[in-house]
């Protein structure tokens, strides 16, 4: 690749007048030795599969196998039909989406890590709400796949993208700036903005820990992917209304990869630490792991009686 950081990536950008997406293509291909044909056609296959987790989590039976989550996608899917919601329509969707291909990830379907396994809805929520409400066709969303990897790129090799190294921040965070840039673009944002956009969301992240209950990454990790994609439309609009990160997008991931680095193991995808060693989490990893019914573990857990009855329902 010809670039590492993202000012080097702007820099190519508006020398050659090219988006992150269209850059990113001819790079990989330079890089891999195929053609941007061939490359082009992955992404895209790509894409088709993130589109049919969205539709799978909305539509079908997504309890995991622990029973402890599953349909809450649905759930505010059918909030939305009822009434106005806080955030308003647009972000609603984006959320039911990203929740959606979460909940797919936990019930064992099929995804795309984007970067990761446990951030894999942000992306696709963010990507295919918003290709329904503008018209945009397969394609321009596939050239954006290419700009949110470009972004992926340069935080991978200069902080994290794996929470059992830097914590949620790594995983969430950066599928939130991945998305963020790639849709500032997505909306005619020049590549300087579209790298604001990332600094703007990853700022708003810094320090944010992993701690899955019971090890599995479900809570709070599905939640976390559905206010994701809430997170990076609002960094996509800041930045176009031109909004600046202040803190250049380069320097918020090396203080990503600081904060990262400094974080205590327990609260790195060890479950030692965080949410996952409150009462009710303790209570969970116990009985999933040494007593009772995985799927009455939540509501035996929270003593949530209207949660047991959507199990039983089910």
């Amino acid at each position: 690749m010809r670039f590492r950081t993202l000012k080097q990536l702007v820099e190519l950008c508006e020398r050659e007048n090219k988006s992150f997406g269209r850059l990113m293509l001819e790079e990989q291909a330079n890089e891999s030795g195929r053609s941007e044909q061939e490359e082009f056609r992955k992404m895209s296959e790509y894409y088709a599969i993130m589109k049919e987790a969205v539709r799978k989590g909305l539509t079908e039976d997504t309890t995991s196998r622990s029973g402890l989550t599953g349909r809450d996608a649905q759930r505010v899917m059918q909030y939305m039909e009822g009434n106005e919601t806080s955030v308003g329509a647009v972000a609603a969707e984006a959320m039911a989406n990203a929740l959606a291909v979460s909940e797919v990830n936990a019930s064992m379907g099929r995804i795309i890590a984007t970067p990761t396994a446990g951030s894999c809805g942000i992306i696709p929520g963010v990507f295919v709400s918003s290709q329904k409400r503008f018209g945009w066709n397969d394609d321009t969303m596939t050239y954006a796949l290419f700009a949110a990897g470009a972004i992926g790129y340069v935080i991978a090799n200069n902080s994290f993208v794996s929470g059992a190294e830097g914590g949620c921040q790594a995983e969430v965070g950066s599928a939130i700036g991945m998305a963020a840039g790639a849709m500032a673009e997505l909306r005619g944002g020049t590549p300087s903005q579209a790298a604001h956009a990332v600094g703007l969301a990853l700022k708003n992240t810094l320090g944010l820990i992993c701690d899955p209950v019971g090890g599995l990454v479900e809570i709070p990790c599905i939640v976390r992917n559905g206010f994701g994609a809430v997170n990076a439309l609002a960094a996509a609009d800041m930045a176009l209304a031109g909004v600046r990160s202040v803190i250049p997008s380069d320097e918020v991931i090396q203080v990503m990869l600081e904060v990262g680095s400094s974080m205590p193991e327990k609260h790195r995808e060890t479950a030692k630490g965080g949410l996952a060693q409150t009462p009710t989490g303790k209570k969970i990893m116990d009985q999933l792991y040494r007593k009772g019914s995985p799927k009455q573990t939540a509501a035996d857990a929270a003593g949530n009686d209207a949660g047991a009855q959507t199990e039983k329902k089910d």
